[in-house]
């Protein structure tokens, strides 16, 4: 199984990525050796916390229609928080990654059907006044506290869903769900993971039932080349069996970095830059069809080694040919796919199109009995 990703050229108040650069253009596949990667325990999903001491309050903010580009715009009331790094502090690839990933993270999260339609929130969460108004929600307001040591493999974070509330409501928050994920050390559970300096990453997440592997949850997190703290985590949920991988659902999640990390411990409230994206437009197909080109950056796992984490290094610049064929378009200037080829390969990629022709995507590379080969990132631009 291989891991793949490609990229191209966040402050505020709040509760407690691989890639690389590609432009449009035929490009045949590279070799790259099959490896076998463990499965390890079963995730943590911690559901309904309520966090009675926050009192920072958030809103549901209902999408506009116009809002369908990678970047949004708004005011904030406070100044943004810079992040800095120490220039007299020796400096490693890893180490970069964890001081760019490190923070809080906030923003906004819908779940998508393989055809790229939003799925509405459960009955439940949703609040009476939006059911007497016909009002579909399809949105959750995220947190997402990550903290990774600069001097260990080591990164944990959390996915917080927060209850939809009706305006900018001064109560209590309420934690709908918390699923936290540690990556390195005695607590790990990822099968795979690659990392870009720049805070990019790609994470094989196994989800094991009763003992067994059924399903994989394939996380891209790829940063904006022109934002540095603006990001999407687009998650591709895929079934196992046997020699095939089938794709059974789509998770964007899209958020801004608020500050150093503080656990979640604050809201980014009504200061928050963003609005609800599910059930804007899509992208549309003509602005991802063509051939595109830039360089990877490319990890690849050899399970004999049994190295987990592997950082997203340099290679040759290369052309490849999209078309509308296998496509998944999304809001958010986003599109994603899961395809096989002649050599019995599948590859599961997402992309953003972050600007007009420059786009990053993430690639993960599976062999023909189903063992992740190699992860790639890249930063393309579109040639024709």
């Amino acid at each position: 199984m291989a891991l793949a990703a490609a990229a191209g050229g966040g402050g505020g108040n709040r509760i407690a990525s691989s890639s690389s650069i590609i432009s449009r253009n035929n490009r045949a596949a590279s070799s790259i050796p099959t490896i076998t990667l463990p499965l390890i325990s079963k995730l943590r999903n911690n559901n309904k916390h309520t966090n009675n001491s926050l009192h920072h309050p958030f809103q549901y903010k209902l999408p506009t229609t116009s809002n369908c580009v990678a970047k949004t715009s708004s005011t904030v009331s406070a100044a943004p928080v810079q992040r800095t790094i120490n220039p007299t502090t020796s400096t490693t690839p890893w180490s970069e990654f964890a001081s760019k990933i490190s923070g809080e993270w906030d923003g906004f999260g819908a779940d998508f059907t393989t055809e790229g339609k939003p799925i509405e929130l459960p009955e439940s969460v949703v609040p009476e006044a939006y059911r007497e108004w016909e009002v579909k929600v399809f949105d959750w307001q995220t947190q997402c506290p990550t903290l990774a040591q600069p001097q260990d493999f080591l990164m944990t974070y959390k996915t917080i869903k927060l209850l939809p509330t009706v305006g900018c409501e001064a109560d209590a928050a309420t934690r709908y769900s918390i699923d936290e994920r540690v990556v390195g050390g005695v607590e790990n559970n990822v099968s795979a993971f690659a990392y870009q300096s720049g805070g990019s990453y790609v994470a094989v997440w196994p989800i094991v039932d009763n003992g067994q592997c059924k399903q994989l949850e394939l996380e891209h997190c790829l940063i904006n080349p022109q934002d540095k703290e603006s990001r999407m985590r687009i998650v591709q949920v895929v079934h196992v069996a046997n020699t095939a991988i089938e794709l059974q659902s789509i998770r964007v999640f899209c958020e801004q970095w608020y500050g150093p990390f503080r656990n979640g411990d604050q809201l980014g409230g009504c200061a928050i830059r963003d609005s609800a994206f599910a059930s804007t437009a899509s992208l549309r197909a003509t602005e991802v069809v063509g051939v595109w080109q830039g360089p990877s950056a490319v990890a690849t796992f050899d399970s004999s080694q049994n190295v987990l984490l592997q950082e997203l290094s340099d290679d040759i610049v290369q052309k490849s040919v999209r078309d509308e064929r296998d496509i998944i378009l999304l809001p958010r200037q986003l599109w994603c796919s899961l395809k096989g080829n002649k050599d019995g390969e599948t590859c599961c990629e997402v992309g953003w199109l972050f600007d007009r022709g420059s786009a990053v995507t993430s690639r993960c590379i599976f062999s023909s009995d189903v063992k992740l080969k190699a992860s790639c990132y890249r930063v393309i631009v579109t040639l024709i």
